[in-house]
């Protein structure tokens, strides 16, 4: 994440801070190593204060292209994975560079490397899971791994809002999705009571036995 106190949220696009990404994602390596986590997210970082997007977007691809390609070759070594998270400018963080999945599919792309992956949430601008022949990046870019909320209130997944996610889920797994599915929502009461929407799926599925 770079420097939180100042302002630093991920140093990956971020112009002249490629040496402290460097360092950022050694350290981050040791970490996944001892905790054996397979993943690790590789944040873009924001657009500087006061300069214009459309101005320095190209500049700072170019920094992000060069610091995935290194990371690839890290990552690669330790047998890991490098996510990139589009972070939604409207609601999160206006200044964060990597701000829709359309961006972060054609940076993967022209970086090249299969172990940098696209992480997904659910429910950003509507872009889900759409096919052809919309606007679309499932299924030809396949997620390294998936977050979900409900959308709008970020809740449990059963809470009020838009999303069907039995059928989200469903679809998952129907595409051959392997991986976990993080929950990064906010508990709209207790945590343990909130889980009850998971109890829910199991049993309609059959719940799995201890060790599945």
């Amino acid at each position: 994440p770079g420097d939180r106190e100042r302002g630093e949220m991920g140093l990956g696009a971020v112009p002249g801070r490629q040496a402290a990404f460097r360092e950022g994602l050694e350290q981050a390596v040791l970490y996944a190593r001892a905790l054996g986590c397979p993943r690790i997210h590789l944040m873009a970082g924001r657009v500087p204060q006061g300069a214009d997007r459309g101005a320095v977007r190209s500049e700072m691809e170019t920094v992000f292209l060069e610091n995935l390609r290194h990371a690839a070759g890290v990552l690669a070594q330790e047998n890991l994975v490098g996510l990139l998270e589009p972070i939604n400018t409207r609601v999160t963080d206006p200044q964060y560079f990597l701000d829709t999945p359309q961006q972060a599919a054609a940076i993967l792309r022209k970086v090249g490397r299969p172990n940098l992956q696209l992480q997904m949430v659910s429910g950003r601008e509507g872009v889900l899971l759409r096919r052809p022949p919309g606007p679309h990046i499932w299924p030809h870019l396949s997620p390294g791994h998936v977050q979900v909320a409900q959308v709008p209130g970020r809740g449990e997944p059963d809470s009020p809002g838009e999303l069907n996610f039995p059928y989200l889920f469903q679809l998952l797994e129907d595409e051959g999705y392997k991986g976990f599915v993080g929950c990064e929502y906010q508990p709209q009461g207790d945590t343990v009571e909130g889980l009850k929407w998971l109890r829910s799926y199991w049993d309609r599925r059959g719940r799995p036995r201890a060790g599945q």
